[in-house]
């Protein structure tokens, strides 16, 4: 097999990789950069891109008062102080810097960041950022870097190679086996390893082994473990079980089974869209209030009372009033998608809209009486909705599937507060280093999402790690 040697070899260009290498080359160090895909940027092609920090330049110039101690305090609250204290900090304390670097480097902010998100817990103050195009703003300004360096001749860029193999030992640097282009296989030697290779939300059996619930992935499809895996194999101990919080609500994929399609998001954030449908399980029972402005309170009642699986159902007066319930969907193309467009339904019965879902008739029936009832009190007894716009009454009915999905995977490689590996015993893997969301979202959101707290950390630490692990000035490789 044959043989090579670099300062430094980090595993997966994404966004806490390619940071990274552009930190390190930048101080002198011999980089090598390993990435599966034909092209770099992982999960940038398809995240929304958010970040947040607290007192950065750009909230000042908008006269935003926020500080680190206020994002802090505001994580601890969202989190309910279940993430790593530790990590969460060194992230949080480091951000403002990611931020203003970013924008130092030409990052297309859109115009109207930062700002309060509601997708998921929102902060108490508007600290929250991304670019004009998502991911890829952020992406445009790595790749940027990174190509700087590999035209210098400091990073070395496989593509289409993937990491097979790790070996690490009391005394001896690490050595890594890269099956390179996908036909040779090569053993790399390096004074440090930083696997970024991201989380396992695109590998089933991997997923329902370590999280322990079913799969429903919207996630990126590269996104196959393929770090944590050599990094288990080699002793690595694995870190946020039993922390998993799905996203709430997503209609399956048009044509892929077991996949969602993030693309035509529901949307069922009581603030994007006061509810006029309410959500039934598969035995037809209604789990939470539809217009609970707790989106956190929501995924927690899913998680907790249905399999993951959960319809809207609504009549057509709904379809026709509360607009839109679907991104980019206007009433008619509710209409035209029920019956063609998968887990989009239309009956001119409750009956019969039961018997093309699979939801208990029964259950249904009973369901939308009682809900009847308290639109006619104007009082909702069994949740305490307050949103009572009208009766389900009049058909056609409709129902929409929806899905706990999957975007993040919240378990991941164990590591210490200077993010080397940790081993089963708790020992730090010699020369061993993780970041990004093969740590597991667990480790900086805990069991919630908490909004910027993946990319913020993934960005900031790669650059942190760079800078420390590149060769001392003397020893530096030209």
């Amino acid at each position: 097999m044959p043989t090579q040697q670099y300062d430094l070899v980090i595993i997966g260009a994404g966004t806490g990789g390619i940071p990274c290498a552009v930190e390190a080359a930048g101080r002198g160090a011999r980089v090598l950069l390993v990435e599966k895909d034909g092209r770099v940027g992982g999960t940038l092609h398809t995240t929304g891109g958010h970040l947040s920090a607290g007192g950065t330049r750009r909230q000042r110039e908008r006269g935003i008062e926020d500080s680190v101690a206020a994002h802090l305090a505001d994580i601890e609250r969202i989190s309910g102080g279940t993430a790593r204290a530790d990590l969460v900090e060194l992230a949080a304390r480091n951000a403002p810097e990611t931020v203003d670097w970013l924008e130092d480097h030409g990052f297309a902010f859109a115009p109207e960041s930062p700002r309060l998100v509601y997708g998921h817990e929102p902060y108490g103050v508007a600290r929250t950022y991304y670019g004009k195009d998502a991911g890829l703003s952020i992406l445009a300004v790595l790749k940027r870097l990174l190509d700087e360096q590999v035209e210098a001749g400091r990073v070395e860029l496989w593509l289409s190679s993937t990491a097979i193999g790790l070996v690490e030992a009391p005394g001896t640097a690490p050595t890594v086996t890269v099956l390179r282009g996908g036909v040779e296989e090569v053993e790399v030697r390096t004074a440090a390893l930083v696997l970024a290779t991201g989380g396992f939300a695109a590998d089933v059996e991997l997923f329902e082994e370590i999280e322990g619930v079913p799969l429903v992935s919207a996630a990126h499809p590269t996104s196959t473990g393929d770090g944590l895996v050599i990094a288990r194999e080699a002793g690595a101990a694995i870190a946020g079980r039993g922390r998993y919080l799905p996203t709430f609500g997503g209609l399956p994929h048009p044509t892929t089974p077991g996949k969602a399609y993030f693309e035509e998001r529901p949307l069922l954030v009581a603030a994007e869209r006061p509810p006029w449908e309410i959500y039934v399980d598969r035995a037809g029972r209604r789990f939470v209030a539809e217009d609970e402005p707790s989106i956190d309170l929501k995924e927690r009642a899913l998680a907790a009372a249905t399999d993951g699986t959960f319809w809207t159902v609504f009549d057509d007066a709904a379809r026709r009033n509360s607009v839109p319930m679907v991104v980019g969907w206007s009433p008619e193309d509710v209409l035209a998608k029920a019956g063609t467009r998968a887990g989009v339904h239309r009956a001119d019965t409750l009956a019969e809209l039961a018997a093309l879902t699979g939801i208990d008739p029964a259950g249904l029936a009973a369901t939308v009486d009682r809900y009847n009832a308290a639109v006619a009190a104007g009082h909702d007894a069994e949740f305490g909705r307050t949103h009572l716009p009208a009766p389900i009454a009049a058909g056609p009915f409709f129902a929409m599937e929806n899905h706990a999905i999957t975007l993040v995977t919240f378990s991941g490689v164990d590591v210490d507060g200077h993010l080397r590996v940790r081993r089963t015993d708790g020992r730090a893997m010699e020369g061993v280093y993780a970041l990004g969301e093969i740590i597991g979202a667990a480790a900086t959101c805990g069991n919630s999402f908490c909004g910027g707290m993946l990319v913020t950390p993934a960005l900031t630490f790669g650059r942190l790690l760079g800078r420390r692990l590149a060769p001392a000035p003397a020893t530096a490789t030209a």
